[in-house]
């Protein structure tokens, strides 16, 4: 039989990541930036917070002497930092610089994938692990702590309660921004700049500093889910190219929920049990019927990308001006 108190907690902590990801795309592509970089930048704040980590485990003798406070803090200070410089870095290119925004988001997922590549395999050397890999087991118990009562509650526990801090975070981050979004002035100016640059800069909105501060947030968002899958999901084990396709999934949840955070909750629940789903479902020795498994997200984003295009709703379309440089002097 289908055991879904298994499932179920299994599938929460696949989505996080695409939770925390497109979460942090949709602000981004709100003020009308489309950041194809996502991956990468997932892939730096992950790395950045594994360096913090791993220097912060090597200053002790033993890494259970930590302080599990600092071992929370540094790490996510570390990836805040680095997914802030790739944000900063793609809006000095596309917005000061009027870069193309797509050759810029594939630009910086190429870089952001070599750049954890390099320094993830320069701390395995270090750490001198005969394995490809990196266990930072203190910092990861740290990150991966749930309630206490947890374990008293049954099914109710497992299913709701067994989660570590970021895991509930990112949820209240969605919520947050889904309500910023639609009931505040801030959401109202950069709803405005993502639709009509030129209208917005006419009635004395920053059109430069909204798609500078959404697009940093949106980066810092997103690079909590590549520190969440490092150190919850994968409990604290770093090995290259392990993310697989969790950025692009993410990047495909904001269309699947069209651009509606709120919403992204339990869409990418939904997104991380399609991607588990494989492992569930009896198939025998038939390889092949796994591979059709694997492919059930994707096909369902097809799906509702073509329901969305037939509809032809105006709430659910992009932002006017996504993917679209601004020219002030073209008002």
């Amino acid at each position: 039989m289908f055991d879904f108190i298994t499932f179920l907690p299994r599938a929460v902590v696949q989505g996080i990541p695409l939770l925390l990801g497109s979460t942090g795309e949709t602000i981004t592509e709100k003020s009308g930036n489309l950041n194809l970089g996502i991956p990468g930048i997932m892939y730096v704040g992950a790395i950045s917070g594994v360096i913090g980590s791993f220097f912060y485990e090597a200053s002790f003798a033993s890494p259970k002497d930590i302080d599990p406070l600092l071992g929370i803090l540094i790490p996510v200070a570390c990836c805040l930092l680095g997914s802030l410089l790739m944000g900063l870095l793609y809006c000095f290119l596309t917005v000061t610089l009027r870069a193309n925004q797509n050759v810029t988001g594939l630009a910086l997922t190429t870089f952001g994938v070599g750049f954890g590549n390099f320094f993830g395999g320069s701390l395995i050397k270090l750490s001198g692990s005969e394995l490809p890999s990196i266990i930072l087991s203190a910092t990861s118990n740290a990150f991966r702590r749930s309630l206490p009562i947890a374990d008293k509650l049954g099914w109710f526990g497992k299913i709701f309660l067994s989660y570590g801090f970021l895991a509930y975070l990112a949820v209240i981050i969605a919520l947050t921004v889904a309500w910023i979004l639609n009931h505040t002035r801030v959401g109202l100016h950069l709803r405005a700049v993502g639709e009509g640059p030129n209208t917005a800069d006419a009635a004395g909105i920053d059109v430069g500093r909204y798609k500078y501060t959404a697009t940093c947030i949106g980066s810092m968002i997103a690079g909590l889910g590549g520190l969440y899958y490092v150190m919850d999901y994968a409990s604290g084990v770093w090995t290259n190219n392990a993310f697989g396709d969790r950025g692009w999934l993410a990047i495909a949840l904001v269309i699947f929920t069209v651009w509606r955070p709120n919403i992204g909750v339990l869409a990418s629940f939904l997104f991380g049990g399609l991607y588990i789903l494989h492992m569930y479902i009896p198939s025998g020795m038939n390889l092949a019927v796994k591979e059709l498994y694997k492919m059930l997200p994707y096909v369902v984003t097809i799906i509702v990308l073509i329901i969305t295009s037939m509809r032809n709703k105006r709430e659910n379309q992009p932002p006017a001006s996504l993917g679209l440089a601004y020219f002030r002097e073209e008002r």
